[in-house]
Order: C-alpha cells, then structure tokens, then sequence
C-alpha cells in the first residue's frame, strides 16, 4: 500500500519536528491542516477541539527512513508490546492482523481492548516474525518497538518492505542514529509518538484525548522531594543490567522523584558492576518484573548474595517493582510512575 514517490508532492516531517505535532494535538490542527479554533479547557490546562483529519498522501521521516501513507494502515503486524498497546490504547484495535514478540500480558486498562482483538490473544510469534509469516498476513504496515526488528533476518528490512507495497514505522523512542534518537527520552518524546501514530491512522482526536488524559495524570503526581537514590535493575546476574541516564527508567525515575545512581551513563541502558552499587548503596532499587526474569528472582539473588545482602535498601526490603513493558517508550509510562510513586511511598523510610 503505502510506496514512495518523487512525483508526489507530500509532507515530510522529520523527528526532530515530533514535538510540533503535539503544539498542532493541543490546537486541533493535523499535518498539512490550519488550526480549528478555539475549545474546552483540557485537564492538562490546554485547550481541546475536533482535529482536521489527515492528508494523504503522508510522508514522514522515522528513524531516518522516509515511509509514505496512501491512507489509513487498515492491516497492521505489531511487534513489541509498546506497539500493540499503542493502537489498543487508541482504539485501532481492530487494525491489527497479527501481533509478535509481546513483553507481558497487556495491563487491565487494556484487557477489555484487547480482548475483541484475536491476533494479541494468539501471536505470530514469541520473538520477532520472519519475514514470509509477516508477509502471509498481507499486512499494509508492520509497527516495529525496535529498530532491529526490522532486518532481512527479522521481520525483513525497510526498504524491501516498502517495495512490496509494506509500510514500516518504528517507535521514534527507540530510533539509534543520534541525530534521531532522543537524548535524553522525555514524556513529551512519548506524547509526541501517541499524536504521529494518531495522525498516520487519522485518528487524531483519540490521540488528544489520550495525550491530554496522560498528561493530567502525569501533573497529578507528588513527586518525592526527599532525595532518595535509586538503582534500576533490569537483568543480569554476575554483571546487572541497569537503566542509564538518557532512557525510560531515567525519565520515569525523575518523574517520580528518585535520582539515578548510574544516571551519568550516557546512555539508556548499561552494564554496571556491583561494585560500584554497592559503593554507591541506594536507598531504593527498581525491579523490573519479566517472564524470564522475575522480580522475586532478583530479590532472592540479591540476598543471598553476601555482598549485596549488604545494601541498605536489601537489608531494609526498600523494593519497587515494574512489569517489563512499562520500562520501553510508550502509553504505560504514565502509569508507570503513578505505580512507583505509590510503592515508594508506600515504604517504611
């Protein structure tokens, strides 16, 4: 469906430019569309009103691929849990024929969604599909969390894809190239994928309304003024696996109030020796929750370990936990830090 074309005289709109479309959200104006006029206040202090429906052709600039929307994706394979939740978050539902590589269980606002929704109750596939299983489902568009899901070994490369007459978006959260990838993640990068994705499927007012719901939700949280430090530990046994400085864990973390300990890596992950956690010695550390790597793993690995028996937050059980998909760019970051933030002050400091 969607194929580019130098004979057509379209609306480029680079990453760089993301956070203008959440001014054109908050105003009711599209790409390639006037503002609508005034509206109702919104929670968030702004104002709402109906969006100008998107023009077509689309062409946007993601990750550094430039990628043309004839219309509306009507068949779309997700891959990641960020990519699935985002379209049932927005009511696109409906739209995907087949969803692969899920991080969890969708969370209990979504389960209603996804319940009308047969392709996220049986994926294409517990990893990323290959190519032929995701070309079998005639999709128009394949929604990709990671960059490297799209390759000839994954779920086929970009370029091919688009010759074929398939579109492909990768969450610009995720985009690697450092004129693209946003450094350092912001809630308003987040909000600014909701109101693309919401103007790719000219779905715009479902994207303002979610937008303007996260964010009153967002400015409703008290954020710990205490100082507290904090480790994100994400994976790994001999050498734990932490969030970094520029990513998620780091902005949900300054969300909530708590300050990184390995926050002057510059990056979104790192490799962090236990060494240096132990001198640093958090008040708090952040578990992520996965599948194949639980959080109550991570507990019985830290205290069995006499070294790191020894950390404060170990001795005194000061635990938070987060389910896997909460961690990567997406519609339950918000949520993400509401649930912390009631954790951490939930403990006994």
């Amino acid at each position: 469906m969607p194929r580019r074309s130098a004979r057509r005289a379209v609306l480029v709109l680079p990453a760089a430019a993301l956070a203008l479309l959440l001014t054109a959200c908050s105003s009711g104006t599209a790409p390639g569309s006037g503002p609508s006029g005034g509206g109702d206040a919104s929670p968030s202090g702004g104002t709402t009103a109906t969006a100008t429906a998107t023009t077509y052709p689309l062409t946007l600039d993601d990750c550094g691929f430039e990628v043309t929307f004839d219309a509306a994706p009507e068949r779309v394979v997700t891959i990641k849990s960020s990519t699935t939740e985002m379209l049932l978050a927005l009511g696109l539902g409906d739209r995907i024929v087949a969803s692969a590589f899920a991080d969890g269980p969708v969370p209990d606002s979504l389960a209603d969604a996804a319940a009308d929704v047969p392709a996220v109750a049986e994926p294409l596939s517990d990893q990323v599909p290959g190519a032929e299983a995701v070309l079998e489902t005639e999709p128009d568009l394949v929604y990709a969390g990671w960059e490297s899901n799209l390759t000839a070994d994954g779920a086929g490369d970009r370029e091919t894809l688009a010759q074929l007459g398939v579109a492909t978006y990768v969450s610009p959260a995720a985009c690697k190239a450092p004129e693209y990838m946003p450094d350092p993640l912001t809630f308003d990068d987040v909000f600014a994928e909701i109101t693309e994705v919401g103007t790719i499927f000219d779905a715009q007012d479902a994207a303002a309304d979610l937008v303007a719901e996260q964010r009153a939700t967002l400015d409703g949280v008290a954020r710990d003024e205490r100082g507290l430090t904090a480790l994100w530990y994400s994976s790994g046994d001999d050498i734990p696996y932490v969030g970094a400085g520029i990513g998620a864990p780091q902005m949900i973390m300054d969300a909530v109030g708590l300050e990184n300990v390995a926050g002057d890596v510059h990056d979104t992950w790192t490799a962090f020796a236990w060494e240096e956690a132990i001198a640093a010695d958090p008040d708090v550390l952040v578990l992520v929750d996965a599948a194949w790597n639980t959080a109550a793993a991570k507990i019985e690995r830290l205290e069995s370990n006499p070294a790191t028996a020894e950390l404060t937050a170990v001795r005194e059980g000061r635990y938070l936990t987060i389910p896997f998909p909460a961690t990567e760019a997406g519609v339950r970051n918000v949520d993400a830090v509401v649930d912390l933030a009631a954790q951490l002050e939930a403990l006994d400091l």
